[in-house]
């Protein structure tokens, strides 16, 4: 599946396969497609160093590399690469020391991004990107090989998203993150457009609705969640479709953690209180806990939220995913 993709085709009454979208998109990656999916605007300073060639069959909903804050010597893998452009904007951002992986299904928008891949790396002055051939359902990477999973407009595609979840979970690193651009349905997609091959080439049939896709990142144990509501993309019998972006990270608990004596979590507002894994925490008032639940507090989309500090030593504690208080 690819967010640079559709599969419209005449028979629409028949179930659609992982083909019907592979076929347009080998069309796509020669012949700009203005009705594809959601054309994303970038900005234009992240694409000094792209060839021209690239921008013109890049389609999705969002280009969440541009919020994804990499950091120099990140490990970013991007699904539905297309042409490339998220992979090209993001090797700029992580640097020599940094690596970027594209996966796509068709090999010829493959050939697209290799060719200009070649051209990136002149004008950057290194070469950190490789493009390798696969699914969403099975990402031909290792386990816990990267630090940040992106896709712009690529999930809805796919047949099988607790499959693509899983293997997003499981080629993250620990403490590792996704933030996925994708269409979101208000309701649930009925049956009969569900079976439509050209909806589901616009991202309309294999849409979830905002609930379904948490579940999903929820049951393969993602942490963290947090939701952007982008704007409106289009309305379709009576059903309106959105351009969300939505963020998750992989919490693996420490293994030394229980060792350790218990922390203090204040939680700093703007809320009356909170509720964290089935704890209420009123603003400002302290409240014991572990050490594993000290270190999730203070990662990602919930740093800052709470004040950890360490009751003994009566200062903020060091509560990183990457350290302990056993040392």
């Amino acid at each position: 599946m690819n967010d640079k993709s559709s599969c419209c085709n005449d028979d629409s009454d028949a179930d659609v396969s992982r083909n019907d979208v592979r076929d347009f998109y080998s069309n796509a990656a020669t012949t700009a497609q203005e009705s594809l999916c959601c054309p994303t605007k970038y900005d234009l300073t992240d694409l000094s160093h792209i060839p021209k060639e690239v921008t013109e069959i890049s389609y999705g909903c969002g280009s969440p590399v541009g919020q994804a804050g990499l950091r120099e010597g990140e490990v970013m893998v991007d699904l539905g690469s297309g042409g490339g452009i998220d992979c090209f904007i993001a090797a700029k951002h992580v640097g020599r020391t940094g690596r970027v992986y594209g996966i796509d299904m068709t090999e010829e928008m493959l050939g697209v991004a290799r060719k200009n891949a070649e051209r990136v790396a002149e004008n950057l002055g290194y070469n950190n990107i490789e493009f390798k051939q696969g699914f969403l359902e099975t990402i031909p990477l290792d386990d816990k090989a990267v630090d940040l999973v992106t896709s712009n407009c690529v999930i809805n595609l796919s047949t099988d998203k607790n499959e693509v979840f899983r293997e997003i979970h499981r080629i993250l690193k620990p403490g590792g993150r996704f933030l996925i651009a994708d269409i979101i349905s208000e309701k649930q997609v009925p049956e009969e457009m569900q079976n439509n091959k050209e909806l589901w080439g616009e991202c309309v049939s294999g849409a979830l609705t905002l609930n379904e896709f948490l579940d999903y990142a929820r049951n393969n144990t993602f942490k963290g969640l947090r939701v952007q509501k982008d704007y409106l993309w289009k309305e379709v019998e009576g059903i309106k479709f959105y351009s969300y972006t939505i963020e998750g990270f992989k919490h693996v608990p420490d293994e030394n953690a229980s060792c350790c004596k218990s922390l203090i979590a204040t939680y700093a507002g703007p809320f009356d209180s909170v509720t964290f894994h089935g704890t209420v925490f009123p603003m400002s008032v302290p409240i014991e806990v572990d050490e594993d639940t000290a270190q999730m507090m203070s990662t990602h989309s919930y740093a800052g939220q709470f004040i950890i500090t360490d009751p003994e030593m009566e200062k903020p504690a060091e509560a990183d995913s990457e350290t302990s208080c056993c040392g």
